[in-house]
Formats: C-alpha cells, structure tokens, sequence
C-alpha cells in the first residue's frame, strides 16, 4: 500500500462510522434512566435518587475530564503512537454539555439531599470553612471550574479537528460538508497556516492540563470531602484526577476496540498500539495504588479521630465487601492481568482488564461518596440508584455517538504519522523489545521490505 493510498483510505474511513448503536442505546438509556429518576424523585426516594445522582456525576465528568487530559498530555509529549486511536478519547468532549447541566442540578434541585449532613455541621466548624463551604460559593467554583476546563478542552479538540476536516471535505456527500467548509474557512493548509494551528494546539493542551489539575482537585474537596466536613486530605485532588486520568486509558480501550471496527480500520490498530495503550493502563493503575497507600498511611499513622473516621466506615461491616472489591477491581486485577506483555497486545484481554478497571472505579466513586450521605445501614443500590447510572450512561453514549456522526473519528495526519513511525521501525534490527513483525500494521508489507533489502 502506497503512502497515497493509505492516505485515500484514512480520508475515507475517518468520516464513514454511524455509531448507531450508540446513538440508538444510549438515547434508549437516557429516556430510561431519566423516567426511573423522576419516580424515585416523586415516589419519596427523592434524597436517595440525588445522592446516587451525585455518584454517577462525579464518574461521567471524570471520565471525560480524564480523556481529555489524556489527549493534552499526549500533545504536550509530541507522542506518536496513538495517532490512530486518539480521536476515540476526544470524542467524549460532547458529554460536557451534560455535565455542566448535571452540576447546575446538583446545586440547585439536589443540594438538599446531597449537602443536608454537611449544612448542619456547617454552624460548628471555622468561619473560614464556613465560609468556603457556603452554597453559593462552592456552586460558584465548581461550575465556572468546570466552564473554563470544559471550554479550554473543546477548543483543543477544534484545533485538532480543523486539519482533519480541511483534508475530508472534498469527499463528503452529505449535510456535513457546508460544516466542515465553514469550519475551515480560514484554514489554508500552507506551511504557514499549519504551523500556526499546531501552535495553538500546543497552547492549548498544557494550560488545559495544568486546568485539569487545578479543576478536578476542586471537583474533589467540593464534592467528595465537603460531604463530610470534619475529614480532609491533601491528597484526594491527586487522588481523584489521577484516578479519572486511568479511567481516561480504559476508557479508550474499549472506544478504540469498539470503533476500530466501526471505522473498518481493525488492521491499522495494530498490537503495538494496544501493547502501548496496555502499559499505560498498567502504570497508571500502579500510581493509583500508590496514591491510595500514600492517602491511607498517613492516616491510619496519625491515628486522629476525624481523618480515621472516613475510612474506618469504608473498611469495617457492611462496606468492606465494596472496598474490597474496589482493591480488586482497581488494582490487583488489572495488574495481573496487564503485567503479561501477551495480554496487552491481546485485543479480549486488554478490553477485558480495561472493563473491570472501568466498573471499580464507579465503585471507588460510589465508596467515596455514598457513606458520607446515605441514611441506609450498608451500600443501598436499587431502582433509585439504577436511574442516574443508566441515564448517565445513556447521555454518554448518545453525546459520544453524535460527535462520531458529525466529526472524523480518525485524523488522517496523526494516523499517518503512527504507521510511517511503525513502518521504520518494524523490521529487522530495529524491532522494539518483545514486538515483531505480526505486531505492527500491515505486517505483510514490512516483511515484504525486509525481504527486498535481503
């Protein structure tokens, strides 16, 4: 395959996925969920509805929030190897709209069920606390926070999306085409004008990581730890952000299984990919393991009544069975699983770990926050807490599937630039450590070549 005609087939495939299950379930999930939600409301599980609301909020923002993260630090690297993939994580930018929508909720609707326990110890603490904790204040900050990131974000997928667009819009057919004309009006594809938009791409993406960091460690005191004001760590920002940033990585796995046959482009997502995909999960998924001992050492040292309180009520009677398996699914699992070089390079395993590490960290979300407001006596989870996941989730999949159908989910530049890097490295002495041929795209033509230089 020639560099044209690999170009010819990346236009034509960027822009060809329908994402129709997607589209189709998610919207499905969402009017579901969203009923399911309203009876509880109005059924008198009004505060339990909110607080699970709470949970699946906090999940889906840090999800989408990690996925762009990850796709600004992949910039700020200049790194190469997911080129092919990467547009499976920019694509959940949409869920923002729902986010920010979903916050405005929390602080108005459900600030009572969620924030009731906190506002009655609010007369007993510092007036600096009280202060900071105050309705509007935290309200303030924790949606403008998410405004400025959320905004910041959209304008870096943008300027990742206009190249793409300029090259694939001469193909179009359909209603798209006036879009894409419009959006790359005043893009002209010289080496200038190209030049000019990386540059704004590598404004973007470290203001959108430093914002990331600063944001999500807000989105964490305000919304896990004020609930339960008498506790406080220094580390639950880290803890949090890096968390969602891990999830960001299985996340990806499983977009990047799903769309690479969406696209047709299964042969392109070649096991080195996933085999680079699958360490990150493993590293980040080691960090986080550090990060949560470094979090529990601390206090299970000092031994002070009103930081071991939080966690004794997660670790004793009936919510050790959910921090168990949050250990499990979050750590132990997946890192036996992805320690094998086998398993991520495997397409089934790697879905499979990045899975349960996705489903144990909405446990770890739902363990962070549900004994801080739940008046149940263990880990409650019925049709009042089945509502929000299954409308979240909906709204995560409709709004993924609705940028697939308007935007190129593959970006003809990057991609080409991972398969020429795996083209010159894919042969002979130059084979990466545990990689050969089998593992690179197209494996036929790089022994091909090694044959015609034999």
């Amino acid at each position: 395959m020639t560099d044209r005609d690999l170009q010819s087939r990346l236009i034509t495939r960027a822009v060809s996925g329908r994402y129709d299950l997607f589209v189709k379930l998610g919207a499905l999930l969402a009017a579901v969920g969203a009923a399911l939600f309203v009876l509880a409301v109005s059924g008198g599980q009004s505060d339990r509805a909110w607080q699970a609301f709470h949970v699946d909020w906090l999940y889906f923002t840090g999800l989408t929030a990690g996925s762009l993260a990850l796709n600004a630090a992949y910039k700020v690297g200049n790194a190469k190897w997911p080129g092919v993939i990467v547009r499976f994580s920019q694509a959940t930018v949409f869920f923002a709209v729902v986010s920010l929508i979903g916050a405005v909720l929390i602080f108005t609707l459900g600030y009572h069920a969620i924030y009731g326990a906190m506002q009655a110890q609010l007369p007993g603490l510092s007036p600096g606390k009280q202060l900071w904790l105050s309705h509007g204040f935290m309200m303030a900050r924790v949606i403008l926070g998410l405004t400025l990131l959320f905004s910041v974000g959209w304008m870096l997928v943008r300027a990742d999306l206009v190249p793409d667009m300029a090259a694939v819009k001469e193909g179009m057919q359909d209603v798209r085409r006036r879009m894409y004309e419009q959006w790359t009006a005043g893009y002209d594809g010289s080496p200038a004008g190209i030049a000019a938009n990386e540059a704004r791409i590598h404004r973007l993406a470290p203001l959108y990581v430093v914002l990331y960091a600063i944001v999500a460690t807000i989105v964490a005191f305000d919304c896990v730890m004020a609930l339960q004001p008498h506790w406080f760590s220094n580390l639950l920002g880290g803890f949090y952000f890096m968390g969602s940033f891990l999830g960001g990585h299985t996340l990806l796995v499983l977009l990047m299984l799903y769309g690479r046959r969406q696209l047709a482009i299964s042969d392109l997502v070649s096991p080195k990919q996933r085999h680079d995909l699958g360490k990150m999960c493993f590293g980040f998924t080691v960090f986080w393991a550090y990060l949560m001992w470094a979090q529990f050492l601390v206090i299970w040292y000092g031994n002070l009544p009103e930081e071991t309180g939080f966690v004794f009520a997660r670790l004793w009677g009936p919510w050790l069975p959910v921090g168990r398996w949050v250990f499990l699914g979050m750590f132990l699992i997946p890192f036996w699983g992805l320690i094998w070089v086998a398993a991520k390079k495997s397409a089934f395993f790697l879905g499979l770990f990045a899975l349960v590490s996705l489903v144990a960290l909405w446990l770890e979300r739902y363990l962070l926050v549900t004994p801080s407001v739940t008046a149940q006596a263990g880990p409650p989870f019925a049709l009042a807490e089945a509502g929000p996941l299954l409308g979240f989730l909906g709204f995560f999949l409709l709004a993924y599937g609705l940028f697939a159908r308007t935007f190129p989910m593959v970006s003809p530049r990057l991609a080409a630039i991972t398969l020429q890097e795996e083209r010159h490295h894919g042969h002979g002495e130059e084979f990466f450590h545990d990689e050969r041929p089998k593992d690179f795209a197209m494996p036929a033509e790089l022994e091909r070549r090694d044959h015609e230089r034999g």
